[in-house]
């Protein structure tokens, strides 16, 4: 692999190319660079390479680096407006870290989990914008709803919470070895995904967000329709933990 920003720039490629076959520009699709794990010294080659959208999936972790990498933003040259996700499950006694330090929460899959989000936030007087993880496979191990549960737990979030704002989906599908193999659950999310913001009233409500694809399965999630792919190995290579 080559450097960060070198991977970065390959990578940005491939989301074009497969905007492009989707119908789309590379303008459609947010890039979120999983920081999991990563040094606050790798999240600095990330801004200077032009990056402001990050993603972490553990709240210790991401308390540890928001005001070093905030630092690191005031002090480039480029003044970037760090976007974070948090993109990994929570659980409620965590959400009182997040509230006003987020700009979006990919993970939420109860109505308990929303209720406390809504809580803090009228605490604080801040919303919180989130979206509604679905787990495509049924896969025990992984969190999230199903797609027939989905519209339940919009319809009972959007109507009695106000401090919590549904921007979209987040679709979490089984792993696979050839990405082909998991186009049939990304297009089931997309199909979810259209049918609810119809129902929601589409991007002038502010329901625009598809998350769905990793490093391995982006280039066919954004064929499917992703408007955000979360992807941290092909930028930084393999984990340290």
């Amino acid at each position: 692999m080559g450097s960060v920003g070198e991977n970065i720039a390959e990578v940005r490629g491939r989301i074009a190319a497969a905007a492009e076959r989707s119908g789309r520009t590379a303008d459609d699709v947010t890039l979120v660079c999983v920081t999991k794990t990563r040094t606050v010294e790798e999240i600095r080659e990330v801004i200077e390479a032009g990056e402001c959208s990050l993603g972490e999936n553990r709240v210790q972790e991401f308390l540890e680096k928001y005001d070093k990498v905030q630092d690191i933003a005031d002090k480039s040259a480029k003044k970037p407006n760090i976007m974070w996700n948090l993109i990994g499950h929570l659980q409620r006694n965590k959400v009182k870290y997040l509230t006003g330090k987020v700009a979006l929460v990919h993970s939420v899959d109860s109505f308990r989990l929303a209720e406390e989000f809504n809580a803090r936030g009228a605490k604080a007087g801040v919303p919180t914008d989130v979206l509604i993880q679905l787990n495509m496979g049924g896969e025990a191990q992984k969190s999230g709803v199903s797609i027939s549960d989905c519209r339940a737990l919009v319809g009972e979030i959007a109507g009695c919470l106000p401090y919590v704002r549904i921007r979209g989906l987040m679709a979490v599908v089984p792993m696979a070895d050839d990405p082909e193999d998991v186009r049939g659950y990304f297009r089931d999310a997309k199909l979810t995904f259209d049918a609810l913001a119809k129902e929601r009233g589409g991007l002038e409500a502010g329901f625009e967000h598809l998350s769905m694809g990793m490093t391995h399965d982006y280039e066919v999630a954004i064929e499917e329709g992703a408007t955000m792919v979360r992807v941290g190995t092909a930028i930084f290579g393999l984990r340290k933990g």
